[in-house]
């Protein structure tokens, strides 16, 4: 089944998608910078963070050696 998107449609998506993931990216890492002023680094929403965090990272790596 083809999509029935245009091209200027997908980009649109495309962006938005790039800028939903930063967001999120900037979220996590103010979540995990919190935690560690309160020296929760221990924690598993810590490591859930970090995880995520990790992900995320190379999300906007992609995107950015893709010029998104």
């Amino acid at each position: 089944m083809e999509d029935a998107r245009t091209d200027a449609e997908r980009l649109a998506a495309y962006d938005a998608f790039a800028a939903q993931v930063r967001a999120e990216n900037e979220q996590v890492q103010r979540q995990m910078e919190d935690l560690r002023a309160a020296n929760k680094v221990k924690t598993a929403t810590y490591r859930q963070l970090f995880a995520t965090r990790i992900t995320l990272k190379e999300i906007v790596s992609r995107l950015e050696e893709h010029g998104l």
